[in-house]
């Protein structure tokens, strides 16, 4: 899987597919006069369905508001196989041990905001990937993936995704960066939530008069905003599966908040973003394996998925997975004290710890009473989270539910809050 992560970024190879289309740019940098560029595409362009701006001066570029990139991650788990095992390797889907890369792509966000067209006032957030001259193809295919899967997303006939990220536009400038305008729908990810709940936490829990009643208005409102946090989410992962497209980096960064006032909870929208490594599961598609998909369907195939239908659902299967890790950091992090748990420590402690047994982890969190609140919101429903986080982390992907399933149990619906 790839996490989105502040500041650097994991190196990857990728190169476009031979058969490219192109879509005129007309652009500019603040600095320099206008040209005409161009960004290429994997498929023939779309048009989507709102306005979209290809001309720089059509934005107004505002302050810097910070850097990230990507972290690959294996998420594998070293299952033992063999004379005297219930299990084999290949039983598992190919787990094996944890592997993590980084690299070099920095991607750089500004705000911003509309200055022409009917959009004219609307609030951005540019996405400025280096170009080739300074991120090589890497960034080039990143930027052009994310491009045309969003373009792709918003011109269904279904209607524009309320849980995605919505491009209003993009241009490339003249010294090869490519901007992605995204309309401003929050400032706070999900890992920013955690973090600011967390830390609020440890803080409550130096006040030795905290007001326990308190507390536990506290912890329900909590447990109502988490689960509607994943209802968006799993509402987002839905949305792609149903337009044939896999996400593929989801993860506590990949996921933009417009609230994180847990009063406002009834006011809160998830919104999926960071499509770059998103993946075209159209069967006409399954056999043109690109490096983008390369690690998938290499993986799919460990896994024994080898015909077109075992694929696709492969890899629908591991965006579930990677959704159950989401609801796992869910889970602990923002009912834990600051750095109590983070999302790798609470990876490695459920694939090589406890290889995915999740009776055993519960039996482990109990005897720490730093975990008693995150053990207390799976216990809803008699096991309701518990329940439903074995079923998405199930090391058989043929037994995963799809986004579908996850919507409907009765964890996710709210009957056991």
């Amino acid at each position: 899987m790839v996490v989105v992560v502040p500041l650097d970024s994991f190196s990857f190879h990728h190169c476009l597919r031979n058969h490219t289309t192109q879509l005129s740019l007309s652009s500019r940098s603040t600095t320099s006069t206008a040209t005409t560029s161009s960004l290429h595409f994997h498929s023939p362009i779309i048009q989507a369905k709102l306005p979209f701006f290809t001309n720089s001066d059509s934005f107004q570029v505002g302050r810097p508001i910070g850097t990230y990139g990507f972290i690959n991650i294996t998420s594998y788990s070293a299952f033992p196989s063999g004379p005297g095992t219930d299990y084999s390797l290949k039983d598992l889907g190919g787990l094996k041990t944890q592997d993590v890369g980084e690299g070099n792509v920095k991607i750089r966000l500004y705000e911003g905001r509309v200055s022409r067209g009917p959009l004219t006032g609307t609030p951005v957030t540019f996405k400025v990937y280096p170009g080739r001259r300074a991120g090589g193809v890497v960034a080039d295919a990143l930027a052009a993936n994310e491009l045309n899967t969003h373009l792709f997303l918003q011109s269904s006939s279904k209607g524009i995704a309320q849980h995605l990220a919505l491009l209003v536009g993009g241009f490339e400038t003249t010294t090869g960066e490519q901007w992605l305008a995204f309309r401003d729908d929050g400032k706070y990810s999900v890992a920013d939530y955690a973090k600011i709940v967390s830390e609020r936490l440890s803080k409550s829990r130096e006040v030795s008069s905290w007001n326990p009643f308190e507390q536990g208005v506290t912890i329900k409102r909590r447990q109502s905003f988490i689960v509607k946090l994943l209802q968006g989410v799993m509402k987002g992962v839905a949305y792609l599966h149903d337009h044939d497209r896999l996400h593929q980096s989801l993860g506590p960064f990949s996921v933009v908040l417009n609230t994180i006032s847990e009063k406002e909870g009834s006011y809160l929208i998830p919104r999926l973003r960071d499509l770059a490594f998103s993946v075209n599961v159209r069967y006409t598609e399954l056999d043109d394996s690109g490096q983008l998909s390369e690690g998938l369907w290499r993986r799919a195939s460990g896994a024994g998925a080898f015909t077109q239908m075992e694929k696709r659902a492969f890899g629908i299967a591991d965006d579930i997975y990677e959704a159950g890790l989401l609801f796992a950091y869910l889970a602990f992090v923002p009912f834990c004290e600051a750095g109590v748990m983070d999302s790798l420590s609470l990876q490695r402690l459920l694939e090589n710890t406890f290889q995915l047994d999740l009776e055993a982890t519960r039996e482990y969190c109990l005897a720490d009473d730093r975990l008693v609140n995150a053990v207390e919101f799976l216990d809803l429903g008699d096991g309701a989270g518990w329940e439903l986080l074995q079923t998405m982390l199930n090391a058989d992907f043929r037994k995963r539910p799809t986004a579908e399933a996850v919507l409907n149990h009765r964890f996710m619906t709210g009957a056991v809050l």
